[in-house]
């Protein structure tokens, strides 16, 4: 029987389920029953979104929350922004092709011109770009293979804490890894400094182990292909890269010929409180990879890089979904949005004021071990007050305090005891304002 025009239409439609307690419960219940146990936001935060706006999630349940996850760190400018979705509706009313694998469209070359716009000079002034699959993860697996073929080296030199994705290469860089041929390095952190001394000491003896390990005969290094580096850890625990030392990382690179990687998926995009992380250091990386705010919150990577690694052949990473007409356009609108309103300066601004905020909340709570960041990109340690030990079940507690008092945040760290937070580069003074003051509530009412 053939279906009439609304009929049709409806047919294409999945059903919503409803509103109110009783339709999320069953939405969230199917979930649970059809989705895989790899699933992981999901147990921590059982809501179901149905509408969204900047800063603001409402669920199903009618219920609102300050959402402090941000995708992630995707939502550069929140939920639904409106240049964002003027942008993504531009191209449907256009009738442009939605996939055309790495064509050149008009809508592509717009977002690479804005990004190469906002690369640092001295690496857009000679740069390629290699779109790739719409994961950072496959980002980071198309530098590791750019750095491996253009120096004939398989070595890899990453730090222990990292995070880089969860395919293979990826996983095999990241903190979490076992069985690995990648050379660990120490990161520089100041609460729990691998060396015990932290501070520009702690960050000193980094920089002067890696390079004496490299130069060691001995040392058991594979010829390094590259070094990969976040300019600031994010799931290893909210750890900014001193600026001091990135710069000494960049001087030992550089003068040993290994290609400088700097991983920017999280910290991109005005994160940080500059428009790349690396910005702070004034260093200029070999290869850049990026995701997450690129794509305005719709999948897209890419990696950029000099032209002199551009050696490898048609083909040697390639991808269907490399050509994301819908997040190209998203992108170019958030780039050019952050860019031009001064995003970043305002997440330097505002975020050094929520660090100062939670650094006074940590004199009166014995349990905040320790709170780091930089820009929009914050970090609250929990800890056991009598041991100091990271505190993960005490931190999980707060984190369903937090959502209680409609607020999402997230954890992070080596042992899951950092509470992050990643609100949008639009957040307001009077938002920031309750986000904190939903946080201070939480954290005496989980210790009780």
């Amino acid at each position: 029987m053939a279906l009439t025009e609304p009929a049709a239409a409806a047919a294409q439609i999945p059903p919503q389920g409803g509103r109110g307690p009783v339709a999320a419960e069953g939405i969230l219940r199917r979930q649970a029953l059809r989705e895989s146990a790899a699933r992981t936001y999901a147990r921590s935060l059982p809501i179901v979104p149905v509408r969204a706006r900047g800063l603001t999630i409402e669920g199903a349940d009618g219920r609102r929350y300050l959402d402090c996850l941000s995708g992630a760190g995707t939502l550069a400018l929140g939920h639904n922004h409106p240049v964002v979705l003027e942008a993504i509706r531009g191209v449907l009313d256009s009738g442009a092709p939605l996939h055309v694998l790495d064509l050149a469209t008009p809508v592509k070359d717009a977002f690479t011109t804005e990004l190469f716009a906002n690369l640092p000079a001295g690496l857009a002034a000679d740069a390629r770009v290699q779109f790739c699959g719409p994961a950072g993860t496959d980002a980071v697996e198309a530098a590791l293979k750019l750095v491996r073929v253009a120096t004939g080296r398989s070595g890899l030199l990453a730090f222990a804490g990292a995070y880089h994705g969860m395919t293979a290469g990826a996983l095999a860089a990241s903190g979490g890894a076992t069985d690995v041929r990648v050379t660990r390095l120490p990161y520089p952190q100041d609460y729990r400094c691998p060396f015990g001394v932290g501070g520009e000491e702690g960050a000193r003896l980094s920089a002067a182990w890696t390079e004496s390990l490299l130069d060691d005969p001995k040392g058991g290094v594979a010829a390094p292909a590259g070094m990969l580096v976040e300019p600031v850890q994010g799931e290893g625990g909210v750890h900014p890269a001193p600026d001091d030392w990135l710069r000494r990382m960049r001087e030992i690179t550089q003068s040993r010929g290994i290609p400088l990687i700097a991983d920017e998926v999280q910290t991109g995009v005005g994160r940080t409180g500059a428009f790349w992380g690396v910005d702070h250091a004034g260093v200029v990386p070999d290869v850049m990879v990026l995701s997450k705010a690129i794509g305005g919150s719709l999948p897209l990577a890419v990696i950029v890089y000099r032209s002199e690694l551009d050696v490898w052949t048609p083909g040697a990473h390639a991808g269907t979904f490399r050509g994301n007409q819908l997040a190209m356009a998203a992108g170019t609108a958030t780039l050019a949005y952050v860019r031009r309103n001064g995003l970043a300066e305002r997440a330097a601004e505002l975020g050094g004021r929520m660090l100062t905020a939670l650094r006074g909340l940590a004199g009166d709570r014995p349990c905040i071990g320790d709170v780091r960041g930089r820009g929009l990109m914050l970090g609250v340690e929990i800890v056991d007050p009598d041991t100091g030990a990271a505190a993960p079940a005490l931190a999980a507690a707060i984190r369903q305090d937090c959502l209680d008092r409609g607020l999402i945040v997230e954890l992070g760290g080596r042992h899951g005891a950092v509470v992050r937070l990643l609100p949008p580069l639009t957040l307001t003074d009077e938002q920031a304002t309750a986000v904190l003051d939903r946080l201070a509530d939480a954290i005496p009412a989980a210790t009780h």
